[in-house]
């Protein structure tokens, strides 16, 4: 599979039938040439994880479908595509299926902010996108509130302890000072996965080598992809 680092918390993910397009709220995003329906997902409705502009792609002549967080209102879908929307809830599963055929199955899980995270087999592949499912730890919250926040991701990551993840989209976010790394170092030590992608950088292209100096990253670190600018491609 072709994946493309778009901006954020936003990929591309190209497979051999069928485009899958996470968190798009803005950046340079080709998706015609390949000629394959899309799937497009939005984790919730923050404004850098969801926009409308998604839906110009359905305006454009792209054969394209949308898996929305049911935090999303429905009435922010133009009546010509709710058809080819769904709205999903955390915990829960859906199973979508293409003009040709194609299906995917989608299972979902509680963000420890707004909407859900996303887990997506599709081709014999699985893939996970955190949308903001993170350990929101912040230097200088009390502790009993950052422990509870603790809890409440790990008891999120235990629903998916025991699966395979072929590629996972996971946090980093700088903004938590030196609690950047623990979303990430959690994830990896209780699910892991075969290649993993940093997102939620906010720019800061510096904080993937930083995290991957960190002495708790050394028995993963070479499954931690390096994203150095936008519009860059991996093959997986």
């Amino acid at each position: 599979m072709k994946i493309t680092y778009i901006h954020h918390s936003s990929f591309m993910v190209e497979m051999a039938e069928e485009v899958l397009l996470f968190d798009y709220f803005q950046g340079e995003v080709s998706l015609h040439r390949s000629g394959k329906p899309v799937f497009i997902f939005a984790s919730h409705r923050h404004g850098d994880h969801f926009s409308q502009n998604i839906f110009k792609l359905a305006y454009s002549g792209q054969e394209a479908y949308y898996v929305l967080s049911d935090d999303i209102g429905r009435g922010q879908v133009p009546e010509s595509l709710q058809e080819r929307t769904v709205f999903i809830g955390p915990g829960q599963k859906a199973e979508l299926e293409n003009g040709a055929g194609r299906r995917l199955e989608i299972e979902t899980y509680k963000s420890t902010d707004k909407g859900v995270a996303f887990l997506v087999t599709v081709e014999g592949r699985t893939i996970y996108h955190a949308g903001d499912l993170n350990n929101w730890v912040w230097d200088g919250e009390p502790e009993a509130d950052n422990r509870r926040m603790s809890e409440r991701f790990h008891r999120e990551l235990g629903k998916l302890a025991g699966r395979h993840i072929d590629v996972a989209f996971m946090l980093i976010d700088p903004r938590q000072g030196n609690s950047f790394h623990l979303g990430m170092d959690d994830f990896m030590r209780r699910v892991g996965a075969d290649v993993v992608f940093p997102m939620h950088f906010w720019g800061d292209f510096q904080a993937v080598d930083r995290f991957k100096a960190l002495p708790a990253a050394e028995g993963y670190k070479d499954k931690i992809q390096e994203i150095r600018y936008e519009g860059q491609c991996f093959t997986v």
